[in-house]
């Protein structure tokens, strides 16, 4: 599929009360520093932006990765003309048509109704430009609104702006600073500049000798002489010379090169899935939609000097460093699917990706869990260890990077940071009794993903050659053990004493649980069903509690939270009982069905989830998307396998959605998913065969995968019932009791 075909608003029509994926339009380069996007109403905050809004506010330059931590070193810029009547520099705003606009990967374009102009921003890793054609009988300019503290210097002689820009929502550095360089193709205008800032309101008019403009807030207004303009852009971290740097190789392209590199880099990472399903052609617009949303996070957070050697800003030691780095990225959601992803169709970013964690690392002392654009400290675990567990367990990391990342681990696993932003919560508690007790918020959570995290620690381990240690934290990845009460059937609370908290309501949200109650959260054992199998008594008896699970009304108590939260919305918008796919910790969860021998139920189950839960429009998605980790799950679930445990290699088989998938895969492979029967009715897996030869297994390798061939996939109007071997179940520490 072609780039320009993908609208980019999937998923952008949302609310602080509800989410439909709380995405946003983003304009860029894959993984690019800056993107781009339509702002509609500043007032609305992180929510600046919804499809069905015609009022224009300018071309946003944003590093939003959520709206829950909102943006940093954002500004705007509006193209304007020269009122005839007295305009005030609040009233500037434009408006446009969102159907006839175009929010495209590579491309944002629209024509301005109020000042009629049209506009064309194409971008890239370190900037964009603007391409503006204006009504001939009307001054042209632009407004730059700097939020924040701002200072600018204005070259008339040579169309140039120069400037630095402090916004942002939190950062280890007060003074964190964006560098900005715009080169414009026109002239200045005669016409006086207007400005105004936080403290003083009113709008002033600039001297004609004045070039430097500073405060909190600012606002300019500047014209020009020709009215078919291009404002290029450019941005840095580092310094103003850097960002001339980048603007200078920026502008070293035609527009229409720009555009074409933009498109092209995305096309790249398109072009090696290729869907052939010319019956089901809504659900291929789904999937390259929410492809796209695959390739935006993390974003670059280094960039290259005049050497070409990478450098970045080190917000905790104030200082500009070499080496890369990476931000805008939740570990805690995207470990499950966006590096697992990326593990098949993109290795070679994702040691890009890997390298710049390792900075994060050397220069904070702990790995990264909430980046944005330095740590945040959000959400429960370390997860990022799962990244390093999978790539670790794929062969793709170097020996060298093998023991650094085993230490970085170890050393999560084993101190107390005197800040809790870093490492685990709890860390010395958990390390006493074998769980984090009821003490700490999120106990249950917590527990399970350090439990988890001992897992990923000795699949490097191991890996590393330390058998020892490898042996010490396996044993350790089964301390979930000690959250499991026997009476109730659910993992539970415990105290510091030993006991389970009392009024224990399997739909009361919150009480050692994140967004969600224990239906969502207490079957993350990822790396251990079979051992919580055998807790439950056995298959059957963990297959009946997953029936209940699913059969369970979609119904809540805000518990915790004391008031509805969005995700609690969502839940029962969503209508799948208790499986909250509108949130990540429900995305194994219909997976679970195959390691109990019904593999049919996770086909079922996968199967209307993809085809009711997603769609490519405004209301895409069931919940919030976050940095493409839901788009993982629909991507690979609809490829027909899902990574339920990152570190162990495997993919389980789910159900494919389309008659044919080409995955282009690195050293020149070529594996095509084939389905067979691939009607609407048919929502079972009759037969599987890997180039030929019959596959019983519930899952394939990494290495079967990567090594290219043909996977066929049979399906039928009815479950064809296959008595499982323990070996044919995908991976688990412990055996299943007999």
């Amino acid at each position: 599929m072609q780039i320009s075909s993908i609208d980019t608003r999937q998923g952008t029509d949302n609310t602080y009360r509800f989410s439909h994926g709380n995405t946003l339009p983003l304009t860029g380069v894959p993984f690019a520093m800056n993107y781009y996007t339509v702002q509609n109403d500043q007032s609305r905050g992180s929510w600046f932006f919804n499809p069905n809004d015609h009022r224009f506010e300018g071309f946003r330059l944003t590093h939003q990765p959520s709206p829950w931590v909102s943006d940093f070193s954002h500004l705007l810029l509006l193209p304007v003309t020269k009122s005839v009547g007295p305009d005030h520099i609040d009233d500037y705003a434009g408006s446009f048509e969102p159907q006839d606009a175009l929010f495209s990967p590579a491309k944002l374009q629209l024509h301005d109704l109020h000042y009629s102009i049209d506009s064309t921003l194409v971008p890239n890793t370190y900037g964009a430009t603007i391409k503006s054609r204006f009504p001939k009988n009307r001054q042209a300019g632009y407004q730059l609104t700097l939020p924040g503290r701002a200072q600018v210097r204005i070259d008339r002689n040579q169309g140039q702006l120069q400037g630095q820009l402090i916004n942002f929502s939190d950062c280890e550095d007060p003074d964190f600073t964006m560098y900005f360089s715009i080169q414009l193709s026109g002239s200045f205008a005669a016409e006086p500049l207007r400005y105004r800032t936080a403290t003083d309101q009113a709008e002033q008019i600039a001297t004609a000798a004045q070039t430097e403009f500073a405060g909190t807030d600012l606002q300019l207004v500047f014209y020009l002489n020709e009215t078919d303009n291009e404002l290029a852009l450019a941005t840095s971290f580092l310094s103003l010379a850097q960002a001339q740097l980048n603007l200078r190789r920026q502008q070293s392209a035609t527009f229409a090169e720009q555009a074409a590199s933009a498109a092209a880099a995305w096309q790249d990472y398109f072009d090696r899935i290729v869907v052939e399903d010319h019956r089901h052609p809504a659900q291929v617009k789904t999937f390259y939609t929410t492809l796209y949303r695959l390739f935006l996070f993390p974003q670059k957070f280094y960039e290259l000097d005049a050497q070409e050697q990478p450098y970045h800003y080190d917000t905790l030691a104030r200082a500009v460093k070499p080496g890369i780095l990476y931000t805008n990225n939740g570990f805690w959601d995207t470990y499950k699917t966006v590096y697992p992803f990326y593990s098949l169709i993109a290795p070679e970013i994702l040691a890009d990706m890997l390298a710049g964690f390792l900075t994060s690392y050397h220069e904070t002392g702990f790995l990264p869990k909430w980046l944005s654009p330095d740590e945040r400290g959000m959400m429960p675990g370390t997860l990022i260890d799962a990244v390093i567990a999978d790539a670790a367990s794929k062969d793709l990391l170097n020996p060298d990077q093998l023991e650094d990342f085993l230490n970085a681990m170890v050393h999560a696993a084993t101190v107390q940071s005197a800040d809790d932003k870093y490492g685990r919560r709890g860390t010395l508690d958990y390390l006493k009794y074998g769980y984090v007790p009821s003490t700490h918020g999120e106990s249950v959570n917590h527990t399970l993903d350090y439990a988890y995290s001992d897992y990923c620690i000795a699949v490097v381990a191991e890996k590393a050659g330390h058998l020892l240690l490898a042996k010490q934290y396996r044993e350790r990845a089964r301390n979930y053990r000690h959250l499991f009460d026997p009476a109730t059937g659910f993992l539970r609370p415990k105290d510091d004493q030993g006991n389970f908290t009392p009024d224990f309501r399997p739909l009361q949200w919150g009480h050692g649980f994140t967004e969600g109650s224990v239906w969502q959260n207490g079957f993350a054992v990822y790396q251990d069903i079979a051992g919580l199998v055998n807790e439950y008594g056995g298959k059957q008896a963990f297959y009946e509690k997953l029936v209940e699970l699913v059969n369970t009304p979609a119904t809540f108590e805000t518990g915790g939270y004391g008031f509805e939260i969005h995700e609690m919305t969502e839940l029962a918008a969503l209508k799948f009982g208790q499986l909250a796919l509108s949130n990540q910790p429900s995305f194994h969860i219909p997976y679970l069905f195959t390691y109990v021998d019904h593999p049919e139920m996770t086909q079922l189950l996968v199967k209307q989830l993809l085809t009711q839960a997603f769609n490519s429009g405004y209301q895409g998605f069931p919940g919030d998307e976050d940095n493409g980790s839901m788009a993982g799950w629909f991507v690979l679930s609809a490829l027909g396998i899902y990574p339920v445990t990152p570190g162990s290699t495997q993919f389980v088989f789910g159900i494919p959605l389309f008659d044919q998938v080409t995955l282009h895969l690195p050293a020149d492979k070529t594996l095509v998913l084939r389905t067979l029967n691939n009607e609407a009715q048919n929502q079972f897996v009759q037969a599987r065969s890997l180039n030929g030869q019959a596959v019983t297994a519930t899952y394939l390798d990494y290495e079967q995968l990567m090594a290219g061939g043909e996977l066929t996939t049979t399906l039928g109007l009815a479950p064809s019932l296959h008595q499982l071997t323990d070996a044919e179940l995908p991976y688990s520490i412990s055996e299943y009791d007999d």
